[in-house]
């Protein structure tokens, strides 16, 4: 069985399927997919609602986690398990995991700061000293 991490994720998973892939409130601003992935520790199903920016090849996640001081636990879930389902719109796909680094980190998340601005908050609001960005790419 796959899980939603939280009650309020459920709801934006729910509202996303309903409305093929479209949410209100506060990420009616954002696109979004949906993250099935597998528990690092536990194997177990998982599913997040993530923000996203297309990319070659793929799609660019956040690991912003609202600013805390740590990374998501989605994120050590990738590293260990990088083979993921996506779903985007009313599409579902296979895709696999991988962290970005160097130019290519610093170019995605600039893009990502200047379309979605409270993530430059998240950045200034973290004691990390980076918040990571992982490419998902279609499989």
């Amino acid at each position: 069985m796959t899980t939603a991490t939280s009650p309020h994720d459920q709801g934006v998973i729910d509202e996303f399927r309903a409305n093929d892939g479209q949410v209100g409130g506060y990420f009616a601003h954002l696109t979004l997919l949906l993250l099935h992935h597998k528990g690092a520790k536990s194997g177990q199903a998982r599913i997040n609602p993530l923000a996203c920016l297309p990319v070659e090849g793929g799609w660019a996640v956040f690991a912003s986690k609202g600013g805390a001081d740590e990374n998501p636990a989605w994120y050590y879930n990738l590293l260990a398990n990088p083979n993921v389902t996506v779903e985007f719109g009313t599409e579902t796909f296979k895709a696999k995991a991988r962290e970005a680094h160097g130019d290519e980190y610093e170019r995605i998340w600039t893009q990502h700061k200047a379309n979605a601005p409270q993530f430059a908050d998240y950045e200034r609001d973290t004691k990390r000293d980076h918040i990571p960005v992982m490419i998902l790419e279609r499989v």
